[in-house]
């Protein structure tokens, strides 16, 4: 694993959405767009996310990243 990648698990549902980073500190955010401007401020350019995708609550999210 590349030390410079931060690697971001992200489980979404109807109302939140919970992160867990590869340095091991966990979020929950909204599943709206607020919450979605909140996770891409933890984001940089080597940043790699995988989600979780639960029906179509992921959509809006996928979008804006």
């Amino acid at each position: 694993m590349d030390k410079d990648i931060k690697y971001f698990a992200i489980d979404i549902s109807h109302l939140v959405f919970d992160v867990k980073d590869s340095d091991s500190n966990y979020y929950r955010f909204k599943n709206s767009v607020s919450g979605f401007k909140k996770l891409l401020k933890l984001l940089d350019f080597n940043s790699h996310g995988v989600i979780e995708a639960t029906r179509y609550y992921h959509y809006q999210l996928l979008i804006i990243y």
